[in-house]
């Protein structure tokens, strides 16, 4: 399923996401809103730990997490600064309640910005005749994130829903008709929901008649927080359960449920012959064993949450293991298969085959359960078993550089363009990027069922560099995608699978990091059956093969984003459509004139757009071609206007050794630089690896975006007078054979000193009043340039980081090289090892229970040991069930009241030296911690400062450019 987001400091946006997208799409990261935690890091499939729209699904304020910053926080829960004017007996009393246990809240200018309540999801039908608002509330509170979960193969559980834990949820969802003339009809509440309903899994029928959904309350007494299988009625928004026996629950740990046709679904329940969880032994049967006398060579990151013993082996089935059952509207039900940890279940397009993917044994403690042995079948849609497709072995000895991957059969999916034909890769260099091999994989094709005498399957395309997807159209089209990160190469064939006689051709070949030259993805439209095709376009009295290139535009003015109508064949192409550059940032989010087969006339498109400016927040329009008018769709209130007239603007500056960099500096609603002079200055960033400086120096985004504001963002402090310079870029780059982190350091201080010399020369910010900070990559940024670059800024809150990359060894972030192999960039590069350099007042901040791979809660706990015991300045708040990123209220508020206390007391309040203050203080400050698990635990060092936390971006190894065109583009 293609997801389309854009995500805001503020509130995120799903936007369109079709049932069938191309293999190729990766499912993007779903932001959790308000209550929810970003989930990008933990999704297999976007519909598993995050409220699930099978057909177009948007998403209301969005915003881009590399913009996500952090601002300050106030020291009292009212609201009141710490001055460096107070005396000190009352400083030694602010210090004992900065120790004090218990959470705080953030100034009532922070508090009731991340208080407004959220913008509704949004989600188009089918046949784009109706629009779904998904109510969402604001955020939840810490109760929730204690519930007891289980941590099993790299997944955490929540044992009383039999879901993931944490999981989001809608509260209501309204119904909305578009009208002919472009307007959206008065809302229609489904109704019939028990109280206090918590709604998953949103998703259409194929005919767009009825809605599926799972509902679950927290109620202990009679179990009903388990998740239940709802239906409705889109006419008449009346809702009921699809199965009539209270004993039948989903079992959502992996798949749920998926339409089979218009009147039936296929379900993962729990099995009803199930029953209480297998126990801890309360004495182990043997130690615990791992051996490797076979001499293997297995290279394995730092994952987390992995099985530990045999026990953890019995729970994981236990909570993983479903039960199949076919359910109709009718109210009959049939249980097709045995139980198994099904992962999958995808019908093919013209509805008779089921592929059912599941795991089993043996399972890894040292590899998570995407590795695990796995199994793909072929059923038909009635259970009925057809054959065996693959049974792969235990992968634990993937190699660690990228582009490696699993052996033999791999992204297996239906041709989009075809009834029921199966395709795809296999790896010729046995999945080890480091082996020299042409052909690097090959993608077969194969009938769900073949003729006698066909069952081998037939080779549709080779491939030098590795698969990263298909785009189908029909037999004369087709685009494939192949990638290589070492060299940031991407290329994309044309070809024709059902013409043997034409033969491949490139189409684009070109770097990855190059996004001036990016062309665009193709537009995809909706067929008949549901999947998502190429669209041809049909121009008026003229011949040709044309489809529609949707960009995002990069331009050194900024994205610009465009609709280019090219001709496959020869290349041509004219830009028919795009963004007004002046004022607003519109972009093409899905055709809404897809509902027939065949070639779309260009003078009959209607397109949904999205469209936004600096102050104005994102509203939907249709657009229609034959016309030309624009209607507005939505008209969704601003998310803060008490920011409303916040200036932004794109800056560009460059490194002295001539690497152009680009930031975003935003500035407080109404400043003026002859009467207030220079601000106190938040830079929030994380660093990027490129392989020149020409992409490293490229723009990206676009100055006309709305500036969205997350829970935890540092553009929250422009409501306390600061400047924040957002995302500047920090490129470090390795150009040719030279390896970026082997002047890592080196280029991070150039970086950072070109950043805050350009806010100084513009008179923006203070000198001596510069704080930087950042979270994961951005945390490990910021602990670094304290040690090597103390001279740029004044104090430094680093959030969920890893600072000692020994802890690390098998490579981290985009760094494949082992700890053995390139021992002197791992040390060079952990602010660990330079503990002793950092002078200037850090606060760390992380989640007692991080997920993230790399990021162990250890990191800051060592890390704050290690500048406590040279004395330096420090302070490390530790969040009680909070993940690498966080999402309680409680967790929340605590982490921006204690930004902004940092930041008032280290930066707004430094009118001295601090270096020379931190000289002289030898004294350690008793940790301020609670045994209580409903508190944050707070430790100071040195000087007894104090800890914050902002909103995080976590970063995948591998830049989603690389792997597939269409998984960076706003597609449909």
């Amino acid at each position: 399923m293609m997801r389309i987001h854009k995500v805001y400091h503020r509130l995120s946006f799903l936007s369109l996401s079709p049932p069938s997208p191309p293999p190729c799409a990766l499912p993007l990261k779903l932001s959790q809103f308000g209550p929810l935690r970003t989930a990008g890091h933990l999704r297999t499939k976007s519909r598993r730990n995050s409220a699930r729209l099978s057909s177009t699904m948007i998403s209301s304020s969005s915003s881009r997490l590399r913009n996500l910053v952090p601002v300050n926080s106030v020291l009292a829960e009212d609201g009141g600064s710490n001055g460096s004017a107070a005396s000190s007996a009352a400083t030694a009393t602010i210090e004992d309640e900065a120790l004090e246990a218990g959470y705080r809240l953030p100034p009532p200018e922070i508090r009731d910005i991340v208080d407004a309540p959220p913008l509704p999801a949004l989600s188009l039908s089918p046949h784009r005749d109706k629009i779904l608002f998904l109510k969402r509330r604001a955020l939840p509170p810490l109760a929730e994130l204690a519930r007891p979960e289980e941590k099993l193969a790299g997944m955490r559980i929540d044992g009383k829903c039999n879901t993931r834990s944490r999981m989001s949820f809608y509260t209501g969802i309204g119904i909305h008709q578009l009208l002919s003339d472009g307007s959206l009809g008065p809302e229609k509440e489904v109704h019939g929901l028990p109280d206090g309903a918590k709604i998953n899994f949103v998703t259409w029928s194929p005919d767009g008649q009825h809605l599926s959904f799972s509902v679950r309350v927290d109620d202990e007494e009679n179990n009903s927080s388990m998740l239940r299988v709802w239906v409705a009625d889109v006419e008449t928004g009346e809702t009921r359960p699809l199965f009539q026996s209270h004993d039948i629950c989903l079992n959502a740990v992996f798949e749920n449920f998926v339409w089979v046709n218009n009147s039936t679904l296929l379900v993962c329940m729990i099995p009803l012959s199930r029953g209480d969880p297998p126990k801890k032994p309360l004495v182990p049967s043997g130690p615990k064993i791992q051996s490797n006398e076979l001499k293997n060579v297995v290279q394995v990151r730092t994952f987390q949450d992995l099985l530990k013993d045999e026990y953890d082996e019995d729970l994981f089935d236990y909570y993983a293991t479903s039960q199949l059952v076919l359910a109709s509207l009718d109210g009959t039900t049939r249980e097709v298969g045995t139980p198994a940890v099904y992962t999958s279940m995808d019908p093919s397009p013209d509805r008779k085959y089921l592929l059912i993917t599941s795991i089993h044994r043996p399972y890894s403690f040292i590899v998570p359960c995407g590795r695990f042995p796995k199994k793909v079948d072929l059923w038909t849609t009635d259970g009925v078993f057809v054959r065996e497709l693959c049974d792969l072995p235990l992968a634990e000895n993937i190699p660690i550089a990228f582009n490696s991957v699993r052996k033999g059969m791999r992204s297996i999916n239906w041709r989009a363009d075809k009834p029921s034909t199966l395709y795809w890769a296999e790896t010729q260099d046995e999945g080890d990027a480091k082996v020299e091999v042409s052909p690097r994989d090959i993608v077969y094709t194969q009938p769900a069922e073949p003729l006698e005498g066909e069952e081998k399957p037939t080779i549709l395309h080779k491939l030098d560099l590795r698969y990263g997807g298909i785009s189908w159209c029909d037999d004369s089209l087709a685009l494939v995608y192949e990638s290589w990160y070492k060299t940031r190469r991407t290329r994309t064939w044309v070809i024709s699978p059902g013409f043997n006689d034409v033969s491949p051709r490139i189409l684009f070949d070109r770097s990855s990091e190059d996004v001036y030259s990016d062309p665009g993805s193709p537009m995809l439209r909706r067929t008949s059956v549901g999947t998502y095709v190429i669209a041809k376009i049909k121009k008026e009295n003229c011949e040709g093969n044309y489809v529609l290139l949707n960009g995002s535009g990069a331009t050194p003015e900024g994205n610009i984003p465009f609709l280019d109508l090219f001709e496959i064949n020869t290349g041509s192409k004219v830009r028919i459509w795009e963004s007004d550059k002046e004022k607003y940032y519109e972009t093409v989010v899905a055709f809404m004139s897809d509902q027939n087969d065949g070639d779309l006339l260009l003078d009959q498109l209607k397109i949904l757009t999205s469209k936004e400016s600096k102050t104005e927040n994102t509203q939907y329009f249709i657009k229609s071609w034959h016309d030309k008018k624009a209607c507005q769709i939505t008209n969704f209130p601003h998310p803060y206007p008490q920011l409303a007239s916040l200036q932004k603007e794109m800056i560009r500056y460059q490194r002295k050794d001539g690497v152009q960099l680009t930031a975003t500096l935003y500035l407080p609603p109404g400043y003026d630089p002859s009467k207030e002079g220079p601000l106190p200055c938040l830079v929030w960033s994380y660093p990027g690896e490129f392989k020149s400086k020409e992409a490293a120096g490229q723009v990206r985004g676009s100055p006309n975006e709305f500036p969205g504001i997350g829970p935890t963002s540092a553009l929250l402090w422009l409501a306390r007078r600061f400047a924040i310079l957002s995302g500047p870029t920090i490129p470090i780059i390795g150009e040719g054979d030279e390896e970026a982190n082997d002047r890592y350091v080196e280029q991070l201080v150039a970086s950072a000193e070109a950043a805050v010399e350009e806010v100084i020369r513009r008179g923006v910010a203070h000198p001596s009043k510069i704080a930087v900070g950042g979270h994961s990559y951005g945390a490990f940024m910021t602990a670094n340039l304290l040690a090597h670059a103390p001279h740029l800024f004044c104090c430094g809150i680093a959030r969920s980081g890893a600072y000692n990359r020994t802890l690390t060894p098998f490579g981290f972030q985009n760094e494949d090289r082992t700890l053995w192999e390139a021992t002197t960039t791992y040390v060079e590069m952990s602010p660990f090892m330079s503990a002793n350099k950092i002078k200037k007042p850090i606060l760390l901040i992380h989640g007692e229970e991080d997920s993230n791979p790399g990021t162990l809660t250890m990191q800051s706990d060592r890390f704050f040991n290690a500048l406590k015991g040279h004395g330096a300045l420090c302070r490390l708040a530790i969040l009680p069930y909070e993940s690498h990123g966080y999402a309680a209220r409680e967790s929340i508020m605590h982490v921006l009241w204690e930004t902004d206390r940092w930041l008032q007391k280290f930066c707004v309040s430094n009118t001295s030296d601090v270096n020379a203050d931190l000289n002289t203080c030898t004294d350690d400050v008793n940790v301020g911690a609670t045994d209580s698990k409903s508190k944050p635990v707070a430790a100071s060092g040195g000087g007894g400062q104090e800890l914050v936390e902002f909103e995080h971006e976590d970063r995948h190894p591998m830049p989603r450019s690389l792997l597939c065109p269409l998984m960076h583009r706003k597609l449909f």
